[in-house]
């Protein structure tokens, strides 16, 4: 342990991961705009490849959140309708694989089936599953937004940096009460987004952010995902 680190800061730094989870309710309450940016400014410390920094954010709230949430939510439900716009909806990088394989496909189902059972949704339960899945493009309810884009030039390097930044707001949220949940949901949508947000010619999506105060007496926020033990996924060499 540094001698620049108590073991209170220990604890402290601990207790923001382990309890960070992906919320799936948020009150309505607001976050003042200066908590927004002292959480971002936190974030900034990221690191990235020769100090890069790719990361590129829009805060979404009140009217431009609403709206958006309108205009995608209007377009999820004509895709439910006609299943042949599918093709317009394509993400611009490929955030999950083309082709599933175990053990990943095992934890995804397990991850899905999880949720829905928590919330007595079957498998049958189509259009359940469809309003839970649009809960994502109505932010779960939180009042803020977050949109994150980077610039098509840079390269694969540049998303672990911004996996990073991503990983250090959802912290700093965290440590100061509030709760999260990072969105590859919206990604499909970006070209409704884009505009809306008044982004740069060129700029890609990396993904959305729901942020806010957690609505502790939904069900839905129970859920606690598994993680595999440090055994399995760890090599030693000696």
């Amino acid at each position: 342990m540094s001698s620049m680190q108590t073991p209170s800061d220990a604890s402290a730094v601990d207790h923001a991961i382990t309890s960070r989870m992906s919320a799936r309710a948020f009150t309505s309450q607001p976050v003042p705009r200066a908590l927004i940016t002292e959480i971002l400014q936190v974030a900034s410390r990221a690191p990235s490849g020769t100090n890069t920094q790719p990361w590129k954010v829009y805060v979404l709230q009140g009217a431009s959140r609403d709206s958006l949430v309108d205009k995608v939510c209007a377009e999820h439900e004509a895709l439910r309708a006609n299943p042949e716009l599918a093709k317009n909806y394509q993400e611009q990088y490929d955030y999950y694989p083309t082709q599933w394989v175990s053990p990943y496909i095992d934890r995804r189902r397990e991850n899905g089936w999880s949720l829905y059972g928590l919330l007595g949704i079957g498998k049958a339960d189509k259009d359940k599953m469809h309003l839970q899945q649009q809960r994502n493009f109505r932010f779960f309810d939180a009042p803020v937004g977050l949109m994150f884009t980077i610039d098509p030039i840079m390269g694969r390097g540049s998303l672990l940096d911004y996996g990073m930044f991503l990983q250090n707001i959802m912290l700093a949220a965290r440590a100061r009460g509030l709760h999260t949940c990072p969105q590859a949901a919206w990604n499909a949508f970006h070209n409704t987004i884009l505009p809306h947000i008044g982004a740069g010619e060129g700029e890609r999506m990396v993904c959305g952010m729901s942020l806010g105060w957690a609505d502790e007496g939904e069900k839905v926020n129970t859920l606690l995902t598994p993680r595999v033990p440090v055994e399995e996924f760890t090599h030693w060499m000696d």
